[in-house]
């Protein structure tokens, strides 16, 4: 459920051409520090990225989530793109 928590959220905001999410919350079940909160990756590609930083890209993700990074969330890998870096395959 909170995969499709994310997707919508990510989806509403920055209107992304792809978005894959990986859930790989069942590996890290039960690991020193996580109190419940799933683990994922996301790749988004997203004119709104244009003009930024990888950091910039991350914080506006981050922003996006909100209140979910504190519980539902132990852990977010982001691969962030521009519809140009993701054609030039980067």
């Amino acid at each position: 459920m909170t995969a499709n928590t994310i997707r919508q959220k990510l989806e509403d905001a920055l209107k992304p051409e792809l978005i894959e999410i990986v859930d790989h919350s069942a590996a890290h079940a039960g690991h020193a520090g996580n109190k419940g909160g799933g683990h994922y990756n996301v790749t988004i590609v997203s004119e709104q990225f244009e003009g930024k930083s990888l950091v910039q890209r991350h914080q506006l993700i981050y922003q996006i989530m909100g209140d979910m990074m504190k519980d539902e969330i132990h852990a977010l890998g982001i691969n962030a793109l521009t519809p140009t870096e993701n054609s030039k395959g980067n």
